[in-house]
């Protein structure tokens, strides 16, 4: 668990590490699984939040017999599907502001679940 604050991208990332080096996960997964969590953590805290906050954000990795990850994630920001939408087009995402977050969680996650119970909203989802 970690609280929604900008000043806590440092423990995340030590934990990512932590993950990647237990399970020997090789640089590329690591470096897709740094990607997907500081953008979903940014965006709960920059957009869900509108700043730090002392919310839990909860982040649970398993490493699957396949070689994947599989993701947990999630936080009591207001309701917000990345899922939902259809990606817009990855030239025209890089091009203008916001948007960006949604393109990489779409075209790196497999399987991706979405759903807001219990006033959280959490998604699930793996990493190749």
């Amino acid at each position: 668990m970690f609280p929604a604050r900008l000043s806590e991208l440092h423990a995340l990332r030590a934990f990512i590490d932590e993950f990647c080096e237990q399970g020997a996960l090789g640089r590329q997964n690591c470096l897709r699984l740094h990607l997907v969590l500081e953008e979903l953590f940014t965006n709960t805290v920059r957009h869900g939040h509108r700043g730090d906050s002392e919310a839990p954000v909860w982040v649970s990795l398993a490493a699957t017999d396949g070689g994947r990850v599989a993701l947990s994630y999630e936080d009591t920001a207001p309701p917000f599907n990345p899922y939902a939408q259809s990606a817009p087009d990855t030239a025209q995402a890089l091009r203008t502001p916001g948007g960006r977050g949604v393109v990489l969680l779409q075209r790196l996650s497999l399987a991706p679940d979405y759903a807001y119970l219990f006033g959280r909203n959490c998604i699930r989802l793996a990493l190749d």
